[in-house]
């Protein structure tokens, strides 16, 4: 089986794509690590860490000093851990991307960054009153692995898809992702504000922190038993090594990015409004939490409450949006739909900074979040997936993974930076609306289709009318 799925040409070549069974397998990875980016990285952890941080130094007062200048604060202390975890990723990753390419590895990698980063989640129970900084750490380690797991399952999309499916697989991958992830966050919401059996609040969030883990352990299991193991889709050199070949192939990247300039310039935008993007998602509950809470003088776990409401509806509304703007895509273009996204995200910014005064305008934006929070980065990815040269998809896929889903390290930075400076976290917000006009303007001026020739690659339209296509029923 494994040899008939990279031997070009006949039903072989057919089984390789468009199998039911393995896309099944691989949609369901977005159903269980989705949990990450609600329970742990959007809803709870941040709010939890920046209160215990808050209970040991003061509203913003310090968290790390040198000499005489405080470098980062209570407030700022996820925000710069969200930043930090990312940053480290643009040195792993398109290392891990360039071993994948010259091995058969790719399962097996992702198999291993998968169980790291569910270790490091079910650890996050043990952090309690003076260990936020052990809270910054296993995230950063969570964080960090989830992108090297991401980047093996992204490289996948290309080898079991043909171009006209992966708009419609893609989006099909996020919303189950919204779904698995708005499930568990269901019950995460009912066990916060029940509180069964005398919990206290802080227990509560360590119980769910802990089921995000062992649900992401446990499907993604389903997964891996699905996904076929590939030959490794170039040979490695004579003489050569995986460590030195995979530094090597990561200065190869870049320079073959060079000779697709318009690969490059799609790139280039997608990394500044995907940033925007994932810092709203990221760093929305401490906003929630302390602009329509704290400063008004109710209490942390009321906060906690709504905000946990507010990702509630965005998952189960995103579930219909990210099928929604995939229809989308069919109708207008994968290009002309990503910019429809953007424009209404600037519009989320802006209302954040200047309009947002209620609860029931939150969950108005949210709603408005939720429809084209799974369309733009769905569609990013199958797009982006068209635009690189076959037997490079993981390399491609390392540096795509830098500024792709579960945070960015730009936004943040900027956030963190405007709200350490200013003590606002509206003028924080407001800062991120640069991002996204950049990448607007930048995609605006980038032939997609020219991009995607390029590289060697059809066009869903292209690749739709072309003969001889085999879809296996599964």
């Amino acid at each position: 089986m494994d040899e008939a799925t990279t031997t070009p040409g006949g039903a072989a070549a057919a089984r390789a794509t468009n199998d039911r069974r393995e896309i099944f397998g691989w949609t369901m990875y977005d159903w269980a690590n989705s949990v990450f980016s609600t329970t742990v990285a959007g809803v709870l952890l941040g709010p939890y860490v920046t209160a215990l941080a808050q209970g040991a130094v003061g509203e913003n007062g310090p968290v790390w000093r040198v000499g005489s200048a405080t470098l980062i604060t209570a407030k700022s202390l996820w925000p710069y851990t969200v930043s930090l975890s990312v940053f480290l990723q643009v040195f792993l990753l398109p290392f891990l991307g360039a071993v994948a390419d010259y091995t058969a590895l790719k399962k097996r990698l992702m198999i291993v960054f998968t169980y790291i980063a569910v270790v490091a989640v079910c650890l996050l129970f043990f952090v309690v009153s003076g260990t936020y900084l052990l809270g910054s750490l296993l995230f950063i380690i969570a964080n960090l692995s989830f992108g090297g797991a991401i980047v093996m399952y992204n490289a996948y999309l290309p080898e079991i898809t043909t171009e006209d499916q992966r708009d419609k697989v893609s989006s099909r991958g996020f919303a189950l992702g919204y779904l698995g992830g708005g499930i568990l966050l269901a019950a995460n919401l009912a066990l916060v504000l029940s509180k069964p059996f005398g919990l206290s609040s802080g227990m509560a969030v360590r119980l769910s922190l802990l089921s995000a883990g062992i649900w992401w352990g446990g499907f993604a299991a389903l997964t891996f038993a699905r996904l076929r193991t590939r030959r490794a889709p170039r040979p490695l050199p004579s003489g050569e090594r995986l460590l030195t070949i995979g530094f090597r192939e990561v200065g190869g990247t870049f320079r073959e990015l060079r000779r697709l300039p318009y690969t490059l310039r799609y790139l280039i935008g997608y990394l500044l409004y995907n940033d925007g993007i994932q810092t709203v998602i990221g760093l929305s509950a401490v906003f929630l939490t302390q602009e329509l809470f704290l400063a008004r003088g109710r209490t942390e776990a009321e906060g906690q409450s709504f905000v946990i409401i507010v990702f509630l509806l965005v998952q189960f509304v995103a579930f219909f949006g990210a099928l929604g703007f995939g229809r989308l895509a069919g109708i207008i273009g994968t290009k002309r739909a990503i910019l429809v996204s953007l424009v209404l995200w600037t519009g989320v910014v802006v209302y954040a900074y200047g309009f947002l005064q209620t609860t029931t305008q939150a969950l108005a934006m949210a709603a408005v979040i939720a429809l084209v929070l799974g369309g733009s980065q769905a569609l990013s990815r199958s797009l982006f997936s068209r635009m690189i040269p076959a037997g490079r998809e993981s390399s491609f896929f390392g540096l795509y993974e830098i500024s792709e889903r579960g945070t960015s390290w730009i936004g943040p930075l900027i956030f963190g930076y405007v709200v350490g400076t200013t003590g606002s976290y509206r003028d924080a917000i407001l800062s991120l609306v640069v991002l996204f006009l950049l990448g607007l303007v930048i995609l605006a001026l980038t032939d997609t289709d020219r991009a995607i020739h390029e590289s060697g690659n059809s066009t869903p339209e292209e690749a739709a009318a072309g003969a001889g296509m085999v879809t296996v029923q599964g």
